[in-house]
């Protein structure tokens, strides 16, 4: 069988690009509706402390009011409070102590030294008190039953025969001996101390705590507690229109929501409930093509990275969907604000609020208070988006975090204010969610490492690694072409301002300025800023040879650029940079000293392409005027603007900057901002300073 040569791969997925788009359009929505929650949404939001701004809201059919929570767990603490600790009784106990007793008393006896005539009434009174406190009972008080107060009531178990007392009419071990103490001091020329020391060693509870028992009694008062409280008949009102929602109103509409979604669940179409989940998510996706549609072309007809984007967007709305389905307690624990963080990265601004705009709108169906949540994840989406929208460093990562938690923090208040109505009411448990949440966000970081190597991207914390002049090929190029190397950080600060200036990617721009000439490690003193005064080899060259390793320089650079593993979109610097244009120098010459002679001019003439973006535009437009600026004889002020002016019109001319997306006006921003930082190089004093 024929295997496909990558070529002919290559073509046919352009030519099937359109199915493979609607392909994983399909999937993504039917992965996304597969995990959504098969239930009919309750159409009314509400909270306490509002005002019901809807019409009259009447019963359609009766249902019982359910307790709040607070209701159940207060029942549940009375409930659980009427059930005494259960204590069995150990009848052993007290015979065993008795034996022991004795035989103690007899060791000890022997060797008190005490007149045998007064043996039987010292055993006698400590056998009487003995058992007298176990007749009592003996026990240890659980700290879990003194609400207040040391003593607490309690049941004796003796041969499933219950009776209830107090602790107060029992004794502790403490008690027990505190009170034979007393009743030896009653008896004079007793040895107190040897009878107590005798009965101390046997003393023993008799009455045990049985917390299996009680657990299960409590446990059963609990569970046959009943869940609701009143009922709401067929026509009757559940709320007035105008009317504020209090605590008894919020628990009427509470248990009709819980009754509308049970006797949808019973009699509704699930069927019909899937197909509107399919519609809204459809709606969605479509929205999404879109937008890359009309305004990110180069996306929309990369399937690689339309399938970034939808991977993305199925994959927090499928865990939005599983933490939904396995009743994850806050669902403000799930960091929505990682897909804006993702996007803004690899794509840019307007994709990445888009997109979190319409995440946030798809899971808004299916989350509770659906206002304040959107309220929270879209103020903290656009929070997060913003906090990095230059990112240069990767500290910023921590800085956007804390601004996040910030903007939930605000938002938490101004909800809970008007909620509450009283800053002490405010649960700062709940608050808790969110800081969770923002710290998962930063799981962002490792994500957008492996999207890139998957998806062939670059994002800004590689650019800000590439930028990093302690890189590899860039220490070698400060080494081996130290003239290169001061030309390009000199090229890389014009471009970037100018980018800066005229919207586009600086970093990007910064990135291709520091890489643009490393081909010229190949042979750098054939570059005229590495030669030493009075030495040129070109000297000694023909003049097609000394063009074509002039030239050459674009095609090392990429050859080293992409063994080094440097990005692709950094690469197109190298091979933009001097576009399709001649090496005029060295051509001129050759017609000037060969007029007679026919030669084909690509001999003289870089192989492009030209430039086809706003940053590698700009970063043409600044090599050439760095360049040409060194040649200057008496730089000042007009003679930069003629060069600056110069430069840029002969571009013009040559169509260079006829794909790069630079508009008239770009180009005297560009022109302004050239000029004015290579009078600051050259140290030009403008006029108006010698007046």
């Amino acid at each position: 069988m024929a295997t496909l040569t990558p070529s002919r791969q290559r073509a046919l997925l352009r030519k099937y690009a359109r199915n493979v788009k609607f392909l994983m359009m399909m999937v993504s929505i039917a992965f996304i509706v597969v995990w959504l929650p098969k239930q009919a949404k309750f159409r009314y939001e509400y909270d306490k402390g509002r005002i019901w701004n809807q019409k009259d809201l009447i019963s359609p059919y009766s249902f019982a009011v359910l307790k709040s929570d607070a209701d159940l767990k207060e029942d549940q603490a009375a409930a659980i409070r009427s059930i005494t600790p259960i204590y069995q009784l150990d009848k052993d106990v007290a015979q065993q102590s008795a034996e022991g007793y004795k035989n103690d008393f007899e060791i000890k006896w022997r060797s008190s030294g005490y007149p045998e005539n007064l043996k039987q009434k010292y055993f006698t009174l400590g056998n009487n008190l003995l058992k007298e406190v176990y007749d009592k009972g003996v026990l240890a008080l659980n700290k879990k039953y003194q609400h207040g107060s040391e003593n607490y009531r309690i049941t004796i178990l003796q041969n499933n025969v219950a009776n209830e007392t107090n602790t107060a009419q029992l004794y502790t071990r403490e008690t027990a001996l505190s009170y034979i103490d007393q009743t030896l001091s009653a008896y004079k020329g007793i040895d107190k101390a040897f009878i107590i020391a005798v009965i101390q060693n046997r003393l023993q509870y008799n009455l045990n705590y049985d917390e299996k028992l009680t657990t299960r009694l409590e446990n059963e008062v609990v569970n046959s507690l009943s869940l609701t409280r009143g009922m709401v008949q067929k026509g009757e009102l559940i709320v007035a229109k105008g009317s504020v929602i209090n605590q008894d109103v919020y628990q009427k509409l509470e248990s009709f929501r819980v009754a509308f979604e049970d006797n949808v669940r019973v009699s509704g179409d699930p069927r019909l409930v899937v197909l509107g989940q399919v519609l809204l998510v459809s709606i969605v996706i479509a929205l999404l093509m879109v937008f890359l549609y009309l305004f990110r072309k180069d996306i929309y007809y990369d399937n690689r990275l339309v399938g970034l984007i939808l991977l993305v967007v199925t994959a927090m709305l499928a865990t939005l969907s599983i933490s939904i389905r396995i009743q994850l307690p806050y669902l403000y624990m799930i960091p929505y604000c990682i897909v804006p963080i993702i996007i803004r990265i690899l794509f840019d601004t307007r994709l990445a609020l888009n997109i979190h705009l319409l995440v946030v709108l798809v899971a808004g169906f299916f989350v509770p208070n659906s206002f304040e949540f959107a309220y929270y994840e879209i103020t903290a989406g656009m929070v997060s988006i913003y906090s990095i929208k230059n990112l240069i460093r990767r500290e910023q990562f921590l800085i956007s975090a804390l601004i996040i938690v910030g903007n939930y923090l605000v938002a938490f208040l101004g909800i809970s204010f008007i909620r509450e109505g009283s800053f002490l009411n405010i649960d700062w448990m709940e608050f808790v969610p969110f800081i969770f949440s923002v710290v998962l966000t930063l799981l962002a970081y490792p994500l957008i490492y492996i999207f890139e190597k998957i998806f062939g991207l670059t994002s800004d914390i590689t650019l800000i690694e590439l930028t990093n002049t302690n890189a590899n090929l860039l220490r070698k190029l400060a080494f081996s072409a130290p003239g290169t190397f001061q030309h390009s950080l000199q090229v890389a600060n014009l471009a970037e301002s100018a980018i800066f200036a005229i919207g586009g990617n600086a970093l990007l721009v910064r990135a291709g300025a520091l890489y643009h000439d490393i081909g010229k490690m190949e042979n750098p003193l054939y570059f005229i800023e590495n030669q030493s005064p009075g030495f040129n080899p070109h000297d000694k060259l023909p003049y097609q040879d000394s063009a074509q390793i002039i030239i050459s320089h674009v095609s090392k650079g990429i050859e080293m650029a992409r063994k080094e593993g440097i990005p692709e979109i950094v690469v197109d610097f190298i091979r933009t940079h001097h576009g399709n244009t001649r090496v005029d120098y060295f051509y001129q010459s050759y017609l000037k000293n060969f007029p007679e002679k026919i030669i084909d001019e690509n001999t003289f003439r870089y192989p492009g392409p030209i430039p086809f973006s706003k940053e590698t535009g700009v970063l043409m437009l600044a090599d050439s005027v760095e360049a040409a600026s060194r040649s200057l004889h008496e730089p000042n002020a007009q003679t930069i603007d003629a060069l600056v002016d110069r430069i840029i019109e002969y571009k013009l001319d040559q169509d260079q900057l006829k794909d790069s997306d630079i508009t008239l006006k770009d180009l005297e921003t560009i022109k302004m901002i050239f000029k004015k930082m290579l009078m600051g190089i050259y140290h030009v004093r403008i006029d108006y300073l010698n007046n």
